[in-house]
């Protein structure tokens, strides 16, 4: 190939963005040329292969931007030692119809039966279907709410957090609220109620969360809000992890 010809073919691919095509183009026209392409054939297999790869990009893209702390996929799941009612749902959940749906699903139980787990792996898949997702503690969560209302850009925070077509909420009840974070809490979180689904992690059955809000009627109103037409899950069982530093011990 003439010098200027591959060096503008350079400059092109470079400018218009296809990494892909500028990285593989010469080794493709010569394996098009041994097998005896068409031009058509040729084009087709380098637009489908930067077609492919900013695919891949894409979905790793997604799943970085989700804010993930740990990648924890499905299938490194151990399924057998997840509670029974987990088992049985899982194949369900995961053809993340609940979240087209816009329908919450509730994890609550003990430490150390998969929630997070789960929470993250079913959310790592939905970032490689094409959904935007966003992962957070409910800490983490109300800390942001509280710097953004005091800084002036809690509408741009709510209007981001109300967009995404899948939150994980880790975490919840871990710590107790004042009247005020309770107030602030439900008001995000209800943001997404019946259009975006919204995955909770949580270690405290329904009847201990006015332990954590303090009153009775926001905690009934948040309960009412966030399980309504929700797939509420049983996590309670052995621990996870305990089993793991058993079988660590044995080796």
């Amino acid at each position: 190939m003439e010098r200027n010809l591959a060096q503008d073919i350079m400059v092109y691919s470079k400018e218009l963005h296809l990494p892909t095509f500028r990285k593989n183009y010469e080794a493709s026209a010569i394996e098009a040329a041994r097998e005896n392409l068409s031009f058509e054939q040729y084009l087709h297999g380098m637009l489908q292969n930067e077609y492919e790869a900013r695919a891949e990009n894409r979905k790793k893209t997604q799943i970085r931007q989700a804010g993930f702390p740990q990648l924890k996929y499905l299938q490194d799941l151990s399924r057998e030692d997840l509670p029974k009612e987990a088992q049985e749902r899982l194949p369900l959940l995961e053809r993340l119809e609940f979240i087209r749906t816009g329908r919450n699903l509730i994890l609550a139980g003990n430490p150390g039966t998969g929630k997070t787990h789960m929470a993250i792996g079913l959310a790592i898949k939905a970032c490689i279907e094409g959904f935007r997702v966003m992962y957070t503690t409910v800490p983490r969560m109300l800390t942001q709410i509280r710097e953004s209302r005091s800084e002036k850009t809690l509408s741009s925070l709510e209007h981001r957090f109300e967009k995404y077509d899948l939150v994980v909420c880790d975490e919840f009840g871990y710590i107790s609220y004042d009247k005020e974070g309770a107030e602030l809490l439900f008001n995000h979180l209800s943001l997404r109620a019946g259009h975006k689904s919204t995955i909770i992690t949580t270690n405290l059955s329904f009847d201990r969360w006015p332990e954590i809000f303090g009153d009775p009627t926001l905690t009934a109103a948040m309960v009412d809000r966030l399980t309504h037409k929700a797939y509420l899950i049983c996590m309670n069982g052995k621990s996870y992890r305990v089993k793991e530093t058993r079988k660590w011990n044995e080796q």
